[in-house]
């Protein structure tokens, strides 16, 4: 069975872009356009890995992984943050809240595809 990819991003042109690399990549691609659709997506869908935009309307990245990760059903999901904000600071309240890897905006679509392996296999 192909492996689920839940993908939050709020720019309609940046996540077609990482669901056509993730589709690319052998996976199934599920969306989400804001925090709140993302959270309630993942708890009803279970997907197999979140790649996970920082700057979410509704409710912001940060603020999602941490639901996710301190909940015992879905903390084992791993999140990919993929976000334009690059500053270490980020980087490290992402890995604060849980988050399991680290992208930075504009992404090379092999590196996000070879993270994914990384977390869940080809």
């Amino acid at each position: 069975m192909q492996k689920r990819i839940l993908i939050a991003e709020d720019s309609a042109t940046i996540l077609e872009i990482i669901r056509q690399t993730v589709e690319a990549g052998g996976y199934a691609a599920l969306t989400a356009v804001d925090g709140q659709e993302t959270l309630e997506k993942a708890r009803k869908e279970a997907p197999d890995l979140i790649i996970l935009d920082l700057m979410l309307p509704k409710l912001d990245g940060y603020k999602v992984c941490r639901f996710l990760k301190f909940d015992e059903k879905y903390k084992k999901i791993p999140i990919i943050i993929l976000t334009a904000r690059a500053q270490e600071s980020d980087k490290q309240l992402s890995q604060e809240v849980g988050a399991d890897a680290y992208l930075n905006k504009p992404f090379d679509p092999e590196k996000l595809l070879a993270k994914i392996a990384e977390f869940i296999g080809a």
